[in-house]
């Protein structure tokens, strides 16, 4: 059976549902990433000087896109799905033939485009204030293509588990945010004591960050080939979880 109609009015709908309130969902990361590179990158960068041979702005660019990539693409799926479950439009899916894997594809396939959306304005930002260009792109777009799947899907889960609006709110706020900030976006790895460095490769964030900078301007604190290896895996692994956790009906049949 052919089921790509299924998969495309979901993430049609998916995708119109975010650009219908662009100034909710565009428009605030823009924002807020330029308030970053004004304060951060110019005001405070000049005083820092350089980090691995790289001004503070060209820095701290890749890791400021890839954090505005992590949080939005992990948004759009919690929020969506979550509003689903709550307002019983998800039973329309499970009694249609749809299955399990065209749902999820459909549900994080939204995520990844908004993410890659606001990546992209978050980008063009960042021309305004610094002329940093992409060194190996294959590389860039791979990490932020895989990087919105993985945070995607993490969303997917976060949205089925969740019995109230309350617990779609709890992982982003005390759990993706400290990952992000303390997942080298402003700093290197290298800077911090040995036992913080330490600590800070269990941080998965760290990897994905690292290779997104790499492919911006060549610097990087990680192995590139690892961080491609976790980043796959952590896919691999959160999209089972999310096909088992839709298979037993969890926080949705009952």
């Amino acid at each position: 059976m052919n089921h790509s109609i299924a998969f495309r009015t979901i993430v049609i709908k998916e995708i119109f549902r975010f650009i219908r309130i662009w100034p909710q969902t565009l428009l605030p990361p823009a924002i807020t990433t330029a308030l970053y590179f004004l304060i951060f990158g110019k005001l405070i960068g000049d005083r820092i000087g350089t980090i691995n041979g790289a001004s503070y702005m060209d820095y701290i660019v890749p890791g400021v896109v890839l954090m505005s990539v992590i949080s939005h693409s992990y948004a759009n799926v919690v929020s969506s799905f979550y509003s689903t479950k709550f307002q019983h439009n998800i039973e329309e899916l499970l009694v249609a033939p749809v299955p399990n894997w065209v749902i999820l594809a459909g549900y994080v396939s939204g995520g990844i485009v908004r993410g890659l959306m606001v990546g992209f304005v978050v980008g063009l930002i960042a021309r305004v204030f610094d002329d940093v260009a992409v060194q190996n792109w294959w590389i860039t777009l791979s990490v932020a293509f895989l990087t919105a799947t993985l945070f995607a899907m993490a969303g997917f889960i976060n949205a089925v588990l969740a019995e109230s609006f309350d617990d779609i709110s709890i992982i982003p706020n005390f759990v993706l945010t400290p990952l992000s900030y303390l997942g080298g976006v402003f700093y290197s790895v290298t800077m911090l004591p040995d036992i913080w460095q330490t600590i800070s490769i269990a941080n998965p964030i760290l990897y994905m960050v690292n290779a997104f900078r790499y492919g911006f301007i060549g610097v990087t604190d990680i192995d590139i080939q690892l961080a491609f290896i976790m980043t796959g895996g952590f896919i691999t692994v959160l999209a089972l979880f999310s096909l088992y956790l839709l298979h037993k009906g969890t926080g949705i049949k009952n």
